[in-house]
């Protein structure tokens, strides 16, 4: 089984605050809260993938993106999930694809649920943020 490579965005906005989308409840880890993004497809890079899917997720236009950390997991499909901090976007994001989105502080975040690579990036986050 090949390699799947997911990007996510924290998007953060002018008070500090991250988003997060709540996956809808259908889906695998339904209602738990993740940073946006998706899977890159064959033949596009991983920013590309990552501007594609924060269009089609919140209909927003990203800017300059930065990476920010990795988490990956070797269950039963190999995942790599890569996640970018992004400040500069054009929209107002809504869920279009996720069953609700918030902003929270990075340490309110902790308070939610969250799948466990999207928990081991907030910490990576908080980490980056700490030393901003």
């Amino acid at each position: 089984m090949s390699l799947l490579i997911v990007v996510a965005a924290a998007l953060i906005d002018n008070a500090g605050r991250v988003l997060v989308a709540q996956r809808p409840v259908d889906k695998q880890h339904g209602g738990l809260w993740e940073f946006p993004g998706g899977k890159v497809e064959p033949g596009e890079t991983a920013t590309a993938a990552l501007a594609r899917e924060l269009a089609e997720e919140l209909g927003i236009a990203i800017g300059a993106v930065e990476p920010v950390a990795f988490a990956e997991s070797a269950g039963e499909r190999p995942m790599v999930l890569l996640l970018y901090r992004c400040t500069e976007w054009r929209g107002e994001a809504v869920a279009i694809e996720a069953a609700a989105i918030t902003w929270a502080a990075i340490d309110e975040l902790d308070a939610l649920p969250m799948p466990p690579l999207d928990r081991q990036l907030l910490a990576a986050l908080a980490l980056a943020e700490s030393g901003r």
